[in-house]
Protein backbone atom coordinates (compact mmCIF):
# COMPACT_ATOMS: atom_id res chain seq x y z
CA UNK A 1 0.00 0.00 0.00
CA UNK A 2 1.05 3.65 -0.63
CA UNK A 3 0.96 5.94 2.05
CA UNK A 4 0.10 9.76 0.43
CA UNK A 5 2.05 12.34 2.99
CA UNK A 6 1.24 16.02 2.63
CA UNK A 7 4.28 17.92 3.31
CA UNK A 8 3.49 21.38 4.29
CA UNK A 9 7.43 23.37 6.17
CA UNK A 10 5.44 26.35 6.65
CA UNK A 11 7.75 29.41 7.47
CA UNK A 12 11.07 30.20 8.91
CA UNK A 13 13.05 27.37 10.46
CA UNK A 14 10.34 25.04 9.59
CA UNK A 15 11.24 25.04 6.05
CA UNK A 16 15.22 23.61 7.24
CA UNK A 17 13.96 21.14 9.56
CA UNK A 18 10.89 19.34 7.49
CA UNK A 19 13.81 19.23 4.70
CA UNK A 20 15.76 16.91 7.15
CA UNK A 21 12.56 15.10 8.36
CA UNK A 22 11.72 14.18 4.53
CA UNK A 23 14.85 12.84 4.18
CA UNK A 24 15.13 10.42 7.26
CA UNK A 25 11.98 9.72 6.10
CA UNK A 26 13.09 8.66 2.49
CA UNK A 27 16.22 6.59 4.47
CA UNK A 28 13.56 4.31 6.45
CA UNK A 29 11.58 3.78 3.62
CA UNK A 30 14.45 3.08 1.59
CA UNK A 31 15.61 0.61 4.50
CA UNK A 32 11.54 -0.94 5.22
CA UNK A 33 10.35 -1.35 1.94
CA UNK A 34 7.51 1.78 2.69
CA UNK A 35 5.84 2.88 -0.13
CA UNK A 36 5.49 6.82 0.92
CA UNK A 37 4.74 9.63 -2.09
CA UNK A 38 5.15 12.77 -0.31
CA UNK A 39 3.59 15.61 -1.89
CA UNK A 40 4.97 19.11 -0.94
CA UNK A 41 2.58 22.42 -0.30
CA UNK A 42 3.81 25.98 -0.49
CA UNK A 43 0.91 27.02 2.03
CA UNK A 44 2.48 30.20 4.42
CA UNK A 45 3.70 33.13 4.71
CA UNK A 46 5.55 33.79 1.34
CA UNK A 47 2.35 32.21 -0.45
CA UNK A 48 -0.13 35.10 1.47
CA UNK A 49 2.10 37.62 1.06
CA UNK A 50 2.20 37.12 -2.69
CA UNK A 51 -0.94 35.68 -3.23
CA UNK A 52 -3.22 36.80 -0.33
CA UNK A 53 -3.87 33.33 0.29
CA UNK A 54 -3.10 31.08 3.27
CA UNK A 55 -5.24 27.86 3.34
CA UNK A 56 -6.53 27.50 -0.44
CA UNK A 57 -9.65 26.68 -1.06
CA UNK A 58 -11.14 22.98 -1.39
CA UNK A 59 -7.66 22.59 0.41
CA UNK A 60 -9.38 20.57 3.73
CA UNK A 61 -11.73 18.39 1.19
CA UNK A 62 -8.24 17.84 -1.09
CA UNK A 63 -6.62 16.41 2.08
CA UNK A 64 -8.93 14.34 2.94
CA UNK A 65 -9.56 12.41 -0.10
CA UNK A 66 -5.79 11.91 -1.16
CA UNK A 67 -3.95 11.94 2.10
CA UNK A 68 -3.44 9.10 5.44
CA UNK A 69 -1.01 12.02 7.05
CA UNK A 70 0.24 15.63 7.43
CA UNK A 71 3.69 16.75 8.10
CA UNK A 72 3.95 20.13 8.87
CA UNK A 73 7.06 22.29 9.86
CA UNK A 74 5.89 25.59 11.80
CA UNK A 75 4.27 28.92 10.79
CA UNK A 76 4.63 32.63 11.82
CA UNK A 77 6.31 35.42 10.52
CA UNK A 78 7.14 38.94 11.52
CA UNK A 79 5.99 40.34 8.25
CA UNK A 80 2.64 38.93 9.56
CA UNK A 81 2.19 40.47 12.99
CA UNK A 82 -1.51 39.29 13.31
CA UNK A 83 -0.44 35.45 12.27
CA UNK A 84 -3.43 36.08 10.36
CA UNK A 85 -2.20 33.29 7.61
CA UNK A 86 -0.91 30.92 10.53
CA UNK A 87 -4.16 30.80 12.19
CA UNK A 88 -5.90 30.09 8.80
CA UNK A 89 -3.76 26.94 8.38
CA UNK A 90 -3.20 25.08 11.31
CA UNK A 91 -6.21 26.48 13.42
CA UNK A 92 -7.96 25.77 9.87
CA UNK A 93 -6.48 21.87 9.45
CA UNK A 94 -7.24 21.72 13.20
CA UNK A 95 -10.59 22.56 13.32
CA UNK A 96 -12.15 21.43 9.53
CA UNK A 97 -10.31 18.07 9.92
CA UNK A 98 -11.45 17.42 13.66
CA UNK A 99 -8.10 16.63 14.90
CA UNK A 100 -9.40 16.97 18.69
CA UNK A 101 -6.32 15.09 20.41
CA UNK A 102 -3.28 16.49 20.65
CA UNK A 103 -0.48 14.04 21.79
CA UNK A 104 2.64 15.34 23.27
CA UNK A 105 5.39 12.61 24.49
CA UNK A 106 7.53 13.80 27.20
CA UNK A 107 10.55 11.45 26.92
CA UNK A 108 13.99 12.38 27.93
CA UNK A 109 16.72 10.56 25.67
CA UNK A 110 19.73 11.13 27.84
CA UNK A 111 20.42 12.08 31.28
CA UNK A 112 22.61 15.06 30.15
CA UNK A 113 19.72 17.19 28.34
CA UNK A 114 17.49 17.38 31.66
CA UNK A 115 17.39 20.76 33.52
CA UNK A 116 16.60 18.00 36.87
CA UNK A 117 19.64 17.05 38.75
CA UNK A 118 19.84 12.87 38.92
CA UNK A 119 17.07 12.27 36.50
CA UNK A 120 17.53 9.02 34.14
CA UNK A 121 15.58 8.57 30.90
CA UNK A 122 13.51 5.42 32.92
CA UNK A 123 12.60 8.65 34.83
CA UNK A 124 10.99 10.71 32.66
CA UNK A 125 8.72 8.73 29.99
CA UNK A 126 5.09 10.11 29.81
CA UNK A 127 2.72 11.92 27.29
CA UNK A 128 0.19 14.60 27.81
CA UNK A 129 -3.13 14.31 25.67
CA UNK A 130 -4.35 17.36 25.31
CA UNK A 131 -8.04 18.28 24.31
CA UNK A 132 -7.60 20.23 21.04
CA UNK A 133 -10.53 21.75 19.60
CA UNK A 134 -12.47 23.18 22.72
CA UNK A 135 -11.17 25.19 25.59
CA UNK A 136 -10.09 28.66 26.14
CA UNK A 137 -8.54 28.50 22.40
CA UNK A 138 -12.08 28.70 20.63
CA UNK A 139 -11.90 32.40 20.30
CA UNK A 140 -15.02 33.16 21.98
CA UNK A 141 -15.49 36.47 24.13
CA UNK A 142 -15.62 40.50 23.23
CA UNK A 143 -14.39 43.39 24.38
CA UNK A 144 -16.40 46.37 25.63
CA UNK A 145 -15.11 49.78 26.01
CA UNK A 146 -12.18 49.32 24.69
CA UNK A 147 -8.89 51.50 24.99
CA UNK A 148 -10.92 53.56 27.87
CA UNK A 149 -10.24 53.12 31.62
CA UNK A 150 -13.48 51.21 32.20
CA UNK A 151 -12.76 48.32 29.41
CA UNK A 152 -14.14 45.05 30.00
CA UNK A 153 -12.90 42.10 28.35
CA UNK A 154 -14.43 38.45 28.28
CA UNK A 155 -12.92 35.95 27.28
CA UNK A 156 -15.42 32.25 27.25
CA UNK A 157 -13.85 28.54 27.38
CA UNK A 158 -16.35 25.95 26.53
CA UNK A 159 -16.25 22.24 27.41
CA UNK A 160 -18.87 19.47 25.59
CA UNK A 161 -19.81 16.57 26.93
CA UNK A 162 -18.90 15.07 23.59
CA UNK A 163 -15.45 16.77 23.68
CA UNK A 164 -14.59 15.87 27.18
CA UNK A 165 -15.47 12.54 26.87
CA UNK A 166 -13.73 11.52 23.34
CA UNK A 167 -10.56 13.07 24.49
CA UNK A 168 -10.93 11.13 28.37
CA UNK A 169 -11.32 8.00 25.71
CA UNK A 170 -8.84 8.55 23.90
CA UNK A 171 -6.20 8.74 26.55
CA UNK A 172 -7.70 5.34 27.75
CA UNK A 173 -7.15 3.41 24.52
CA UNK A 174 -3.80 5.15 24.36
CA UNK A 175 -2.89 3.67 27.88
CA UNK A 176 -4.69 0.68 27.10
CA UNK A 177 -2.19 0.03 23.45
CA UNK A 178 0.99 1.23 24.98
CA UNK A 179 0.76 -0.61 28.29
CA UNK A 180 0.66 2.40 30.26
CA UNK A 181 -0.72 2.09 33.99
CA UNK A 182 -2.43 5.21 35.01
CA UNK A 183 -4.16 7.90 33.51
CA UNK A 184 -4.33 11.37 35.20
CA UNK A 185 -6.88 13.88 34.86
CA UNK A 186 -5.92 17.42 35.06
CA UNK A 187 -8.11 20.40 35.94
CA UNK A 188 -8.84 23.56 37.86
CA UNK A 189 -12.17 21.89 39.36
CA UNK A 190 -12.41 23.80 42.47
CA UNK A 191 -12.64 26.82 40.86
CA UNK A 192 -13.67 26.52 37.41
CA UNK A 193 -16.61 24.82 38.68
CA UNK A 194 -18.81 24.29 35.87
CA UNK A 195 -16.43 23.73 32.47
CA UNK A 196 -14.09 21.40 34.90
CA UNK A 197 -16.62 20.07 36.88
CA UNK A 198 -18.11 18.76 33.22
CA UNK A 199 -14.60 17.04 33.09
CA UNK A 200 -14.68 15.38 36.39
CA UNK A 201 -18.26 13.48 35.90
CA UNK A 202 -16.71 12.63 32.44
CA UNK A 203 -13.30 11.29 33.69
CA UNK A 204 -14.92 9.00 36.65
CA UNK A 205 -17.57 8.22 34.37
CA UNK A 206 -15.24 6.69 31.73
CA UNK A 207 -12.33 5.18 33.92
CA UNK A 208 -14.87 2.72 34.96
CA UNK A 209 -14.69 0.97 31.56
CA UNK A 210 -11.34 0.21 31.85
CA UNK A 211 -10.08 -1.11 35.22
CA UNK A 212 -7.15 -2.14 34.82
CA UNK A 213 -5.41 0.97 34.36
CA UNK A 214 -5.31 3.22 37.40
CA UNK A 215 -7.46 6.42 37.04
CA UNK A 216 -5.91 9.60 39.34
CA UNK A 217 -6.56 13.56 39.37
CA UNK A 218 -4.32 16.31 39.99
CA UNK A 219 -5.15 20.43 40.16
CA UNK A 220 -2.82 21.91 37.40
CA UNK A 221 -0.95 23.42 40.02
CA UNK A 222 -0.16 20.76 41.72
CA UNK A 223 0.44 18.57 38.36
CA UNK A 224 3.66 21.09 37.21
CA UNK A 225 4.76 21.01 40.74
CA UNK A 226 4.67 17.07 40.53
CA UNK A 227 6.81 17.43 37.09
CA UNK A 228 9.67 18.54 37.99
CA UNK A 229 9.68 17.13 41.66
CA UNK A 230 8.40 13.54 40.30
CA UNK A 231 8.43 13.19 36.30
CA UNK A 232 8.72 9.53 37.09
CA UNK A 233 4.95 9.02 39.19
CA UNK A 234 3.79 10.78 35.48
CA UNK A 235 2.11 8.22 32.81
CA UNK A 236 -0.86 9.47 30.78
CA UNK A 237 -1.93 12.71 31.30
CA UNK A 238 -5.43 14.22 30.40
CA UNK A 239 -6.28 17.94 30.41
CA UNK A 240 -7.69 20.64 28.61
CA UNK A 241 -6.86 22.88 25.74
CA UNK A 242 -4.91 25.55 27.42
CA UNK A 243 -3.17 23.75 30.47
CA UNK A 244 -2.30 20.59 27.80
CA UNK A 245 -0.47 23.69 26.00
CA UNK A 246 1.05 24.93 29.35
CA UNK A 247 2.43 21.57 30.84
CA UNK A 248 3.85 20.65 27.25
CA UNK A 249 6.06 23.36 27.12
CA UNK A 250 6.79 22.50 30.81
CA UNK A 251 7.68 18.97 29.40
CA UNK A 252 9.47 20.12 26.75
CA UNK A 253 12.12 21.76 29.07
CA UNK A 254 12.56 18.45 31.42
CA UNK A 255 13.75 16.73 28.02
CA UNK A 256 16.32 19.57 26.54
CA UNK A 257 13.97 22.19 24.97
CA UNK A 258 11.58 22.57 22.30
CA UNK A 259 14.00 21.51 19.79
CA UNK A 260 13.01 18.11 20.85
CA UNK A 261 9.49 18.04 20.98
CA UNK A 262 7.33 16.17 18.37
CA UNK A 263 3.67 16.46 18.48
CA UNK A 264 0.64 14.81 16.58
CA UNK A 265 -2.99 16.54 16.10
CA UNK A 266 -4.74 13.52 15.84
CA UNK A 267 -8.50 12.27 14.42
CA UNK A 268 -7.72 8.46 15.07
CA UNK A 269 -8.61 6.69 11.99
CA UNK A 270 -8.52 10.07 10.39
CA UNK A 271 -6.28 12.30 8.49
CA UNK A 272 -4.02 13.55 11.32
CA UNK A 273 -1.49 16.23 11.43
CA UNK A 274 2.55 16.06 12.89
CA UNK A 275 4.36 18.94 13.44
CA UNK A 276 6.89 19.74 15.78
CA UNK A 277 6.45 22.22 18.49
CA UNK A 278 9.40 24.65 18.44
CA UNK A 279 7.80 27.63 16.54
CA UNK A 280 8.93 29.40 13.30
CA UNK A 281 12.63 31.02 15.02
CA UNK A 282 12.91 34.29 12.33
CA UNK A 283 16.36 34.92 13.74
CA UNK A 284 17.80 31.57 13.16
CA UNK A 285 16.29 30.93 9.87
CA UNK A 286 18.47 30.49 6.40
CA UNK A 287 21.71 30.20 8.55
CA UNK A 288 21.69 25.77 9.04
CA UNK A 289 21.71 26.23 12.89
CA UNK A 290 18.31 25.02 14.17
CA UNK A 291 17.66 21.76 15.64
CA UNK A 292 15.73 19.36 13.53
CA UNK A 293 15.35 16.51 16.39
CA UNK A 294 12.21 17.63 17.31
CA UNK A 295 10.67 17.18 13.21
CA UNK A 296 12.18 14.01 12.89
CA UNK A 297 10.72 12.90 16.00
CA UNK A 298 7.60 13.73 14.73
CA UNK A 299 8.39 11.75 11.49
CA UNK A 300 8.84 8.91 13.49
CA UNK A 301 5.50 9.78 15.29
CA UNK A 302 3.55 9.68 11.60
CA UNK A 303 5.33 6.30 10.71
CA UNK A 304 3.41 5.03 14.04
CA UNK A 305 0.30 6.15 13.34
CA UNK A 306 0.28 4.73 9.71
CA UNK A 307 1.26 1.67 10.90
CA UNK A 308 5.08 1.63 10.00
CA UNK A 309 5.84 0.66 13.84
CA UNK A 310 9.58 -1.09 13.14
CA UNK A 311 10.49 2.12 11.02
CA UNK A 312 9.12 4.75 13.42
CA UNK A 313 11.18 2.87 16.26
CA UNK A 314 14.77 2.87 13.81
CA UNK A 315 14.24 6.77 13.44
CA UNK A 316 13.92 6.78 17.26
CA UNK A 317 16.70 4.95 18.07
CA UNK A 318 18.87 6.61 15.67
CA UNK A 319 17.59 10.02 17.68
CA UNK A 320 18.89 8.69 20.45
CA UNK A 321 22.19 7.36 19.18
CA UNK A 322 22.91 10.28 18.05
CA UNK A 323 22.20 12.38 21.08
CA UNK A 324 24.74 10.23 22.64
CA UNK A 325 27.35 10.68 20.73
CA UNK A 326 27.14 14.59 20.23
CA UNK A 327 25.75 13.93 17.12
CA UNK A 328 23.77 17.35 17.11
CA UNK A 329 23.32 21.15 17.13
CA UNK A 330 24.69 24.04 19.20
CA UNK A 331 21.55 24.21 21.24
CA UNK A 332 22.10 20.58 22.60
CA UNK A 333 26.58 20.86 23.36
CA UNK A 334 27.17 20.18 19.44
CA UNK A 335 28.90 22.34 16.78
CA UNK A 336 26.68 19.93 14.11
CA UNK A 337 24.28 22.05 11.41
CA UNK A 338 20.98 21.37 10.64
CA UNK A 339 21.88 19.50 7.59
CA UNK A 340 24.41 17.39 8.56
CA UNK A 341 22.16 16.24 11.99
CA UNK A 342 19.53 15.29 9.45
CA UNK A 343 22.26 13.51 7.38
CA UNK A 344 23.78 11.49 10.40
CA UNK A 345 20.68 10.38 11.37
CA UNK A 346 19.70 9.23 7.80
CA UNK A 347 22.95 7.31 7.78
CA UNK A 348 22.31 6.04 10.88
CA UNK A 349 18.84 5.16 10.05
CA UNK A 350 20.55 3.15 6.83
CA UNK A 351 23.05 1.39 8.72
CA UNK A 352 21.02 0.12 12.03
CA UNK A 353 23.63 2.51 13.56
CA UNK A 354 22.59 2.52 16.89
Amino acid sequence: MVTRIAVIPGDGIGVEVTREAVRVLEAAAEVYGLALEMTHFDWGAEKYLREGVALPEGAVAMLQQNYDAILAGAFGDPRIPDHRHAREILLGLRVQLDLFMNLRPVKLLDERLTPLKGRTPEDIDFVIVRENTEGAYVDIGGVLRKGTPEEVAIQEEIATRRGTERIVVAAFEYARRHGRRRVTLVDKSNVLRYGHGLWQRVFWEVAQRYPEIEATHQYVDAMALLMVQDPASCDVIVTTNMFGDILSDLGAALIGGLGLAPSGNIHPGRISLFEPVHGTAPTLAGKNVANPMGAILTAAMLLDYVGAEEAARAIERAVVAAVRAGEVTRDLGGSLSTEEVGRTLAARVRAHAW
